[in-house]
């Protein structure tokens, strides 16, 4: 599980479709889980509630310091996840382009939440079928 104070479920909820994600469970007013690869669940928790949750005092729903990264089979790919998710309220921080390593085409969009999304095509990327994840030639 990876969960995430989420300040607006709705929003949430609209920009999260666009990546063709269907919740696994989603308790109005509390909380969505979405499965985001085999075996792993991305889960946004009501801000409120997350924070009554943690029991420290204070406002813990701000995301900073990280980036979440969805790969795709391509550059065109990129654009059109990157306009789908500027379309469903994100907001894109770093415009589709070649990136400065490795051959990777990318770019950053901020969710509702302020999570931080990579789009990628890296065509060093690959998935065996065992689910081993290759980086490079």
């Amino acid at each position: 599980f990876v969960t995430i104070a989420a300040t607006d479920l709705e929003a949430t909820r609209r920009f999260y479709r666009v990546l063709g994600w269907q919740p696994l469970l989603d308790v109005d007013g509390e909380i969505i889980f979405y499965q985001s690869a085999p075996g792993q669940v991305l889960g946004f928790f009501l801000a409120e509630k997350f924070n009554a949750d943690l029991a420290v005092a204070g406002d813990h729903s701000r995301v900073s310091g990280l980036t979440l990264a969805h790969n795709v089979e391509s550059q065109q790919d990129v654009i059109a996840v990157v306009d789908a998710m500027a379309a469903a309220g994100g907001i894109v921080l770093k415009s589709p382009q070649p990136g400065q390593f490795g051959g990777v085409f990318h770019a950053h969009v901020q969710d509702p939440n302020g999570a931080i999304w990579e789009i990628a095509h890296n065509p060093g990327w690959s998935i065996d079928a065992d689910g081993t994840v290759r980086l490079g030639d």
